[in-house]
This record gives structure tokens, C-alpha cells and sequence, in this order.
């Protein structure tokens, strides 16, 4: 198993963001989605890869793209990293690891049984709710500028 593929239904999911509000990819019906999940709020690559979609946020919001970042964190670390970093856009807890393994970007374990950390990957969601990219394993500090560049 891999990552999901371009042209396949991204799964739908409702979490909870970081002010607690329940948030569903329904949502955002007619927008492009940059769906990125990472394995921890407050460490240096996550802060790397977040602080630079921050800063490119505003090219990003000109494109019409929508920003969304996933972790297992809780609803208040996300919220104290929001805080701490400035952060303009979205970040869902996933404590149960659902929307995680839906997205298939669970590090499986020897026995090829999914483990309970994530690899650090990014989707291009469509407009209808379709995946039009999948890259896995990113740099932390060059996705953000990746996902524009697939924007153009």
C-alpha cells in the first residue's frame, strides 16, 4: 500500500481544528486543498514546514488553495502552536489516527501493520473533492514552496 493516487475520491473526514471547531473536507467543496500531515506540533521540521506555508500563505490565498494541516496532537497543542508560530491556516487533531490511516500515511511496522507514527506527506485536493497529487515523505522546509509551484 502506498499513498493514495491522483484521480481518486479524497476520503471525507471530520476533526476538530485548533479553536475546537469541527471541520469537514465537505467544506471546502469548489476550493483547492493542500492536505498535509506531519508528526509533531512544536518540532523543528514540523515548525520548518509549517512557519513556510505561513509565509507563502498569502500566495497560496490568492490561487484560491486552502490550507489544512493534520496531526495526532490535541486540539490545544495545535492551538498553542498556532500561537506560538502565528500560524494562518487550519490545523486538525486527528488523535485517533482515522483520517491518518484513511489517507494511508501511516509508517507501517515490520509486519507490515500500521504503526502509530505518520509519514510526513502533502495531497492536492480539487475542487471536486478529487486528489490531483500525492507527494510523500517531504522536505519540511520545501513543501510549501512544492505545493505552489503544483499550483501554477
Amino acid at each position: 500500500m502506498g499513498m493514495l493516487e491522483a484521480g481518486t475520491k479524497a476520503p471525507e473526514f471530520t476533526l476538530p481544528d485548533q479553536n475546537g471547531n469541527m471541520q469537514s473536507l465537505a467544506d471546502y467543496k469548489g476550493r483547492k486543498v493542500i492536505l498535509y500531515f506531519y508528526p509533531k506540533d512544536m518540532t523543528s521540521g514540523c515548525t520548518a514546514q509549517a512557519c513556510a506555508f505561513g509565509e507563502l500563505f498569502p500566495q497560496f490565498r490568492e490561487k484560491g488553495a486552502v490550507i489544512i494541516g493534520v496531526s495526532k496532537d490535541t486540539v490545544e497543542s495545535h492551538k498553542r502552536f498556532e500561537e506560538k508560530h502565528g500560524l494562518p491556516f487550519t490545523l486538525l487533531s486527528d488523535p485517533e489516527m482515522e483520517t491518518i490511516r484513511a489517507y494511508d500515511v501511516v509508517k507501517r511496522n515490520k509486519d507490515g501493520e500500521p504503526g502509530k507514527s505518520l509519514i510526513r506527506s502533502t495531497y492536492l485536493i480539487d475542487e471536486n473533492g478529487m486528489i490531483a497529487k500525492a507527494f510523500g515523505a517531504v522536505k519540511p522546509k520545501d513543501n510549501a514552496a512544492q505545493m505552489l509551484e503544483v499550483l501554477e
